[in-house]
């Protein structure tokens, strides 16, 4: 066996350093992360770089290989990360003061600008923080504490969302979504908003009600100024029976019943003009 052994000595010697050397050299990539390859200090290449729209399992994870001490690897998520702005106190154009709290979610989609302008993906976000409540005070001071709470809310985190991802870019990433998780008066000031909107809303209501006075007399005297001219049209071919149909509309309205009061009583001279139709053959 001793003999066996000097006469390899050598040669296991040499798998063994290779197999240390392949052992060291290689590199398994999984699908949730892009693998940096740096080269004297300046990145050199990149394994499952993040390809948008690309299937599971097309980019190059699995295993790859570097130079050991000469090469070393820089390991970047590939999944969405994550700002969480700070609460921030903003001044909308109503002169309040909103409580703002917002966060965005962004991807590294270029891990060699990366390397070279923040080296990680924490630098990233700590880069991006104040970014984001530049953006959002920006954006949000622009508009009215009442938009906040509709609507237009949406298009105000488009726009974030926009200003953002300029920003963000010069780092290799890619803002995906802004989301504004609160938007609230301090606790003293709610109670005068609400009566403040209130107000106004009360102040809309009537003006809609004045509006809608206002064109119901316009309808209402349009309406009678075109019955009196099918009235004047009416009496001019035929004022006998124009006269007659009145008459008729007269009794009908002083000859019916009052509801539950019983009939009525009317005292009239016999030779009263108004029952001149009940005296005609």
């Amino acid at each position: 066996m001793n003999d066996i052994w000097q006469k390899y000595t050598g040669a296991l010697v040499v798998a063994a350093v290779v197999i240390v050397g392949l052992w060291a050299s290689m590199i398994v990539v999984p699908e949730d992360q892009q693998v940096v390859i740096v080269r004297g200090g300046k990145p050199n290449r990149v394994y499952n770089e993040y390809v948008a729209g690309a299937p599971y399992g097309a980019t190059g994870a699995g295993v790859h290989f570097h130079v050991p001490l000469w090469e070393s690897v820089r390991r970047i998520d590939k999944r969405l990360l994550s700002v969480d702005m700070s609460q921030e106190q903003v001044l909308s154009t109503d002169q309040q003061r909103v409580n703002v709290d917002a966060f965005a979610r962004y991807r590294i989609t270029d891990p060699i600008k990366m390397i070279e302008t923040a080296r990680t993906s924490e630098n990233v976000t700590q880069q991006l923080m104040p970014i984001l409540s530049s953006v959002v005070r920006q954006e949000l001071g622009k508009r009215t504490f009442t938009s906040m709470l509709t609507a237009e809310r949406g298009q105000a985190m488009a726009n974030i969302r926009d200003l953002l991802d300029n920003q963000a870019k010069q780092y290799g990433a890619r803002i995906v979504d802004v989301r504004i998780k609160r938007a609230d008066l301090p606790d003293g000031a709610q109670a005068s908003a609400f009566n403040r909107m209130v107000a106004s809303r009360e102040e809309e209501a009537e003006t809609i009600k004045a509006q809608g006075q206002r064109d119901a007399q316009i309808i209402r005297a349009s309406a009678e100024a075109e019955a009196a001219g099918i009235y004047a049209k009416s009496y001019g071919k035929d004022p006998g029976f124009y006269d007659f149909y009145r008459a008729m509309q007269s009794y009908d309205i002083s000859f019916a019943k009052d509801g539950d009061a019983g009939s009525k009583t009317l005292l009239l001279s016999p030779d009263n003009a108004y029952l001149k139709h009940f005296r005609e053959p």
